[in-house]
């Protein structure tokens, strides 16, 4: 017989898990000791629930293996939701173990008792209480089937008190069942249309979505062959090399309009891998009316769930791109020439040399450039500064970006501290204004007490600055939006980091070249002009009456 915790993480780390995150909890202790025990799995104990969910979603959309994420009851899943809500919108493959009430308690409103599949219901692909523990190697097989097959995403296993203290006999029992695997490419008919359509357009365009992260090599030869622009949807940049010359933007919030002119134009779209968010639709305004779509995705709710498609299909992304591939190299047409476009967009990310700007972000993000490699992993949070990111930073390297779509504040801190333990031999930079950071920088701690390098530029302004964009717009005024000028290389010293205050831009070069040679986590807290609302917008702009009240 095996102890019930042994068993679950034997059989995790068997699948390929590598690391659990949690903040410990009494509900779960055999699960804790467990993962602590097993040579094959790391445990990272994170000084808040949330800081562990951003660190297992970080790590799962880095490596393409499930991390696993534990708390106990509902206070712990509570806090843990804002993670499995972004692993839900960002297609992120999760395991998520929470402890709960004695099988004989449940019902009852015991001590921190939530209905747990009731409340993640809505945020997991499938939720479930194991009440015995002789269902729990069906349950977890079908939770590690569900988080991993078709759109990925986060599942939930509650897991009673008495259940993992149980035991279960070994070997049979935990013979994973063989699911039948996505259709592994087009119809013969499919492909020849699609590609027909694309070599016969005036200008086709690809939007590549994570679905295609693991198409790198197949999406470049497909654009090469058939002629094609790509567009990265949003904050997926890393999916195609931003300096190939069929690159031709992000469809980021507010991009630069003339990068979104090829797509406005585009005659026929393919879309590989992406959900088609209300981010990279702009609103669910592009592709254009009367262009001709084709969707391609592993799962079949995605296809056509945002606008009718004229050939949609859930196939593996991946060997479906190489089959187009070899039908257009079979049919070769003459190049076209996407330097406008690209061209367009190489202007939109070049910020200038300006020493007035030196700390306005984008001068940030140019002294980021020329201090870290091409292939450092950017760990960006949400707010205003990270549209500075998304503009300035060339993706030019696989699996190097790390960010939520669904916009949750408090991210970067915790998915750089991920990427540090998932990817060591890497640079790793977390991007993250005052407000993300005084919301999960204590993971700071995690960071130096598992000693891993990485560095984390705070982008300080003072204000929430993406909300006051939006008020002054709208209301012409701001309220709520101000942070406190709070000691942030004080605070990081003394979480055990190397930290730097930089107010000069004479200061910020080698600020982050001491960050970055420092053998350990480092916080680099810079002073931007808070005036800089956007890479278009400066507050001024909006203060003149072009954010007066609505009219009632």
């Amino acid at each position: 017989m095996t102890h019930v915790g042994d068993a679950l993480v034997d059989q995790l780390v068997r699948r390929g898990t590598r690391r659990a995150y949690t903040v410990p909890g009494e509900s779960f202790l055999p699960l804790l000791d467990a993962f602590d025990r097993h040579e094959g799995a790391q445990l990272v104990s994170t000084r808040h629930e949330s800081g562990a969910a951003f660190m297992a979603e970080a790590d799962a959309k880095l490596t393409g293996v499930p991390a696993v994420v534990m708390a106990t009851r509902g206070v712990g899943a509570s806090n843990l939701a804002i993670g499995v809500h972004t692993a839900r919108q960002d297609s992120t493959p999760m395991i998520v173990l929470l402890g709960q009430v004695e099988t004989s308690y449940l019902g009852r409103e015991a001590f921190q008792e939530v209905d747990l599949p009731a409340f993640y219901g809505e945020l997991t692909k499938w939720a479930e209480t194991v009440t015995t523990p002789a269902r729990l190697p069906e349950s977890l097989d079908r939770a590690w089937h569900a988080a991993t097959s078709g759109r990925p995403g986060p599942v939930m296993l509650a897991l009673p008190a008495d259940v993992l203290d149980g035991e279960l006999p070994e070997g049979d029992a935990w013979r994973p069942s063989v699911a039948e695997p996505v259709p592994a490419t087009l119809p013969t008919d499919a492909v020849e249309q699609i590609v027909e359509r694309l070599q016969a357009a005036r200008a086709p365009v690809i939007i590549a979505g994570g679905g295609a992260q693991a198409a790198r090599d197949e999406l470049i030869a497909l654009a090469e062959a058939s002629g094609s622009g790509v567009y990265a949807s949003f904050r997926r940049q890393d999916v195609f090399p931003n300096e190939h010359p069929h690159y031709c933007g992000h469809l980021a919030l507010g991009p630069p309009p003339e990068t979104l002119a090829a797509l406005q134009t585009a005659d026929v779209v393919l879309v590989a891998g992406s959900r088609l968010s209300e981010i990279t639709t702009q609103s669910y305004t592009l592709p254009s009316p009367g262009a001709w779509v084709a969707q391609l995705d592993c799962d079949p709710h995605s296809v056509g769930a945002v606008l009718p498609v004229d050939v949609g299909a859930a196939v593996d992304v991946r060997s479906a791109l190489a089959a187009l591939t070899e039908c257009a190299r079979a049919h070769p047409t003459p190049p076209r020439d996407w330097s406008a476009a690209h061209d367009a967009y190489l202007s939109s990310s070049s910020p200038e040399r300006d020493p007035h700007t030196a700390l306005e972000p984008q001068g940030v993000m140019r002294e980021l450039a020329a201090v870290f490699p091409a292939d450092t992993i950017m760990a960006n949070d949400a707010g205003n500064f990270s549209a500075f990111g998304h503009r300035y930073w060339r993706f030019r390297h696989p699996r190097s970006q790390l960010g939520s779509t669904n916009g949750a504040m408090g991210y970067g801190v915790p998915a750089a501290v991920a990427a540090a333990l998932a990817a060591p031999h890497r640079d790793v930079v977390g991007l993250v204004g005052d407000g993300g950071f005084l919301m999960t920088g204590q993971e700071i701690e995690t960071a130096v007490r598992h000693r891993l390098d990485l560095t984390v530029v705070v982008f300080r302004n003072g204000l929430y600055g993406t909300i006051a964009l939006h008020q002054m717009r709208e209301v012409g005024r701001t309220s709520a939006v101000t942070i406190g000028d709070v000691d942030i290389r004080g605070l990081a010293q003394a979480y055990g980091a190397a930290a730097w205050r930089v107010e000069a831009g004479a200061e910020l070069a080698p600020a982050l070249e001491g960050a970055r040679a420092y053998k350990g986590p480092a916080v680099v807290d810079v002073l931007v002009d808070p005036d800089v609302l956007s890479p278009s917008v400066h507050r001024r702009d909006l203060q003149s009456g072009a954010g007066q009240p609505r009219s009632a």
